[in-house]
């Protein structure tokens, strides 16, 4: 691994690292060059391949890091280098997931550290070992991921409004011994894949997130359509009651009277103390079928009612999608009342004057909540892939047309990560601050190729303890 030498300041070669990604190159002998081996293993797999770095003074509680694609691999090199923060980080590309069987996805979700996952193509193709091309095992690897880690839900929050989507609770099965095609009728046939001890996890953080918010509360189930949202229905209706809260529009069937003995074997699978301190919780919940909530979300949303929504992972999945994609047609549409009245107007400019602060939702922040340990910070790169290219082609910006890649979401997440992991440390919150500050008057309206940016940045900020 070669260096750059720039006013004392060391440099990585991340055009090295692109072209070993790209070409399918030793990735891993190249990353093992810039980070040491970590003593520190996730309980009962002490086979894992875990890296660390930073300064390690045990002044900050480290984060956890996985190496993925592309950008998201870049972008984190570069930002972990300019940052300087004690760090553990576990190898997780895709080619790397999938001659590892996905070995790594258990590593990474059972590390006891608030952690930093980035999640890029799902559809990427590796080498199978034989010189063919297949599709990566485990796709992005989010499903195996959140089994492996103990996810029980996701919480995002745009704008007013927080989604609390449980997971993996999905009424499609992920599970290919049990899934099948009838050859006579065409009927499909699956294995319901929803756990009702994260769902119950979940609704009680989504009441417990209303009691302390003070935000109103808003359940999208399909309770009358399908017998699993019965169920789950059920266990918001057993978590409510004996509690202060009140509900407003109610289910027609109450799920607990309907399924009792069903949602009772799930009851019995909880600690004893699952429901310890609700019946000091309060707020208001309004329950609503799922599909409705999609219009309401977008009531929300223009009169900025603060809000949290409960939701399966498949309605949940469609509820954030709809909240990041509605922002631009409700901008597009204001422009065109604008012109027929008359107005040539900024769309932008307008949208943020009247109080809005929703972008085009690649900036929505994801945190996915453990049975055991603490959050995984998620975010989602797109056109992580595309920015490779441009990158190693050394045109970013597509001849003018497209604006280079911009790093500033690394250091929000990441800062995020640490405030979180170290909530008491005033200190770090302060640097981490001058750090963000530091970017922007880097970056400002011209914003620089990420090696010049990178460079840049490593001019301007001293790392944490030196």
């Amino acid at each position: 691994m070669k260096h750059h030498h720039t006013n004392e300041v060391f440099m990585i070669d991340l055009m090295a690292i692109a072209r070993t990604e790209h070409d399918g190159g030793d990735l891993f002998g190249l990353l093992a060059t810039l980070y040491q081996p970590s003593p520190v293993k996730p309980a009962e797999f002490p086979e894992a391949v875990v890296w660390q770095g930073g300064t390690h003074d045990g002044t900050v509680r480290p984060i956890v890091h996985a190496l993925t694609d592309a950008f998201a691999l870049l972008g984190t090199i570069a930002a972990i280098d300019i940052l300087g923060l004690p760090f553990y980080a576990i190898p997780m590309w895709a080619q790397y997931r999938h001659d590892t069987k996905l070995a790594p996805l258990a590593w990474f979700g059972n590390m006891p550290f608030t952690s930093i996952k980035w999640s890029t193509a799902g559809d990427a193709y590796v080498n199978d070992g034989t010189g063919q091309k297949v599709v990566v095992m485990g796709k992005s690897g989010n499903a195996p991921l959140r089994t492996q880690a103990g996810v029980f839900c996701n919480v995002r929050a745009y704008g007013p409004i927080t989604v609390v989507r449980c997971m993996p609770c999905l009424p499609y099965s992920q599970n290919r011994s049990a899934f099948r095609v009838d050859n006579k009728t065409g009927i499909i046939h699956s294995e319901m894949d929803t756990p009702g001890v994260q769902m119950a996890y979940a609704s009680r953080l989504f009441l417990k997130m209303v009691h302390e918010t003070g935000r109103l509360g808003r359940v999208a189930m399909k309770p009358t359509q399908a017998m699993e949202d019965g169920i789950n229905a059920g266990l918001l209706s057993w978590l409510l009651t004996g509690t202060r809260f009140e509900i407003g529009r109610t289910y027609a069937v109450d799920g607990y009277v309907e399924h009792r003995e069903a949602v009772d074997r799930i009851i019995a699978l909880l600690p004893a103390d699952f429901k310890a301190g609700m019946e000091a919780w309060g707020g208001r919940i309004e329950q609503h079928i799922a599909d409705t909530n999609y219009g309401l979300l977008v009531w929300d949303l223009i009169e900025k009612r603060d809000c949290i929504v409960l939701a399966t992972d498949l309605d949940g999945d469609r509820l954030t999608d709809l909240l990041a994609d509605i922002s631009d047609p409700l901008r597009a549409f204001s422009g065109m009342v604008a012109k027929q009245l008359g107005q040539a107007v900024d769309t932008g400019e307008l949208w943020r004057a009247m109080g809005y602060t929703t972008g085009n939702g690649r900036d929505m922040p994801s945190i996915m909540h453990r049975l055991n340990g603490p959050p995984i910070h998620e975010q989602t790169l797109g056109s992580a892939d595309a920015m490779l290219l441009r990158l190693l082609d050394g045109d970013e910006s597509l001849g003018g047309t497209k604006q280079p890649y911009d790093p500033r979401i690394h250091f929000v997440l990441i800062r995020n990560a640490y405030l979180e992991a170290n909530p008491e440390n005033k200190v770090l919150r302060q640097w981490l601050d001058q750090v963000l500050a530091t970017f922007d008057t880097v970056y400002g309206t011209n914003r620089p190729g990420f090696l010049e940016g990178y460079q840049a940045l490593k001019q301007a900020i001293t790392p944490w303890g030196r």
